[in-house]
């Protein structure tokens, strides 16, 4: 399986931090490989210190189950086949703004974790960087 390369990684990065700009936000952007090992790092001036480790928990969290984090959040409720999961992999994030990165075959070569603002908005960078690889 072939990961994502620093170019893609930075296309990645970069195309998030407009996204962030244009909403006017601050952002911890995380780009991880296929194997979950940080590709890519991008703090926004101002960006909230405690968002660093939650972008790079949501990008992994992504690319370990291959699915964005919003739908693992809905899977992990109380009652939930997920509930819980949180607490395995050394901690996962389980609410909007990861996002597993497709090449152009459909192939998962990484994922991106974004984090600093609303999940809405988070979410938003997260796809927005996705999109680079399009």
């Amino acid at each position: 399986m072939a990961g994502i390369t620093l170019s893609q990684a930075q296309a990645v990065v970069a195309a998030a931090v407009r996204k962030s700009q244009e909403l006017g936000t601050l952002m911890d952007i995380s780009v991880v490989d296929t194997g979950g090992n940080l590709k890519a790092f991008v703090r926004e001036d101002g960006a909230w210190l405690g968002s660093i480790d939650i972008s790079v928990k949501k990008a992994k969290t992504a690319r370990f189950f291959d699915m964005d984090t919003g739908e693992i959040g809905k899977l992990s409720q109380p009652g939930g086949p997920l509930y819980n999961i949180e607490v395995s992999n050394g901690g996962l994030i389980s609410f909007p703004g990861g996002i597993p990165l497709r090449d152009n075959s459909g192939e998962i070569i990484g994922a991106i974790g974004v984090s600093g603002s609303t999940v809405d908005n988070d979410h938003g960078v997260a796809a927005a960087g996705a999109s680079a690889l399009s």
